[in-house]
């Protein structure tokens, strides 16, 4: 009985992120944004490096985020009935 308990502490703490590691991931969430749609505010007019241009890549990083979970159902209604499924997104 004490096998699963420790597979399962085991699991639940490796589960978890140190800040450091959350800090490293926000890096690397930051460095794709800049490489992704740095180019795009450099061609709009935006040097490089300054606080516009930063402000243009959250800004296209957000509209491309909103238009991504925008597409996505809210929620997802299924009924079952006797063998038989309805569902409907909405």
């Amino acid at each position: 009985m004490r096998i699963p308990g420790f597979a399962l502490a085991f699991l639940v703490l490796s589960g978890c992120a140190t800040p450091e590691q959350r800090a490293v991931q926000q890096q690397q969430n930051i460095d794709r944004m800049i490489s992704t749609y740095g180019p795009a505010c450099e061609r709009l007019g935006f040097q490089g490096n300054t606080d516009a241009w930063r402000n243009c890549i959250l800004q296209l990083s957000a509209k491309d985020d909103y238009q991504y979970y925008s597409r996505s159902p809210s929620m997802i209604n299924c009924i079952n009935h006797r063998g038989f499924s309805q569902c409907t997104a909405f």
